[in-house]
């Protein structure tokens, strides 16, 4: 008769560990695939002579956990604002001039995506204690196309976010992935056309794995 050992119960354990190490690699690089392929076909595969206008950030920044509430101060997890890509303005809710263009530019670049728009949601991060006005709330959030404002504390916010060299964090407009992921910045004073350039491009090279809404 042929006695056969049994297999040690550390060496299964650390066969079970592994594999489930693999298994989660796999599910999460599964999960990546279709933004690292959008953003290789956007900023790789591209005609020769090509500019891209705004600031590719490299690596893109996942978002953090921060701190968000809406006006009348109800917290909102930012998980929850994954989903869909995001053009983001940063400013006080005062609102000065600078504020209002940048506004502006926001609604008049998601109107220029034409059938595109409803894959971007405006958001204003507002990093004070100030409320917008109420006239200022009807201009930035027209019907049809509603504009997020949450508050947020402006030193965890730059965590994030950065501006580019010699500029305040107000100065740009700011691009987030559906995966939560801060991956382009806008020049200071942006020219809408060539920004709408660049994020017609990138909805274009993303238009296989992303939909509108979340």
């Amino acid at each position: 008769m042929t006695v056969h050992s049994l297999p040690s119960p550390q060496l299964s354990s650390h066969r079970s560990v592994i594999t489930g190490r693999v298994t989660m690699l796999l599910i999460l690089l599964a999960c990546a695939a279709p933004v690292i392929a959008s953003y290789f076909a956007y900023y790789v595969i591209r005609p020769e002579g090509r500019t891209n206008y705004s600031t590719l950030i490299e690596p893109a920044r996942a978002l953090p956990a921060l701190a968000l509430s809406t006006l009348d101060g109800r917290p909102v997890a930012s998980p929850s604002l994954r989903g869909q890509w995001l053009l983001v303005v940063v400013a006080g809710g005062a609102c000065d001039a600078s504020c209002e263009s940048k506004l502006f530019v926001q609604r008049q670049l998601r109107e220029m995506l034409g059938r595109e728009r409803d894959r971007i949601d405006k958001v204003w991060l507002i990093t004070d204690a100030a409320s917008p006005s109420a006239a200022m709330q009807a201009t930035a959030n027209p019907t049809g196309a509603p504009l997020t404002m949450l508050r947020v504390d402006r030193a965890a916010l730059a965590a994030w976010l950065e501006p580019a060299p010699g500029r305040a964090l107000e100065d740009h407009l700011y691009v987030v992935d559906p995966m939560g992921n801060w991956m382009m910045r806008a020049p200071a004073a942006a020219e809408p056309s060539r920004l709408k350039s660049d994020l017609s491009r990138l909805l274009r090279a993303s238009g296989f794995w992303d939909e509108p809404g979340r």
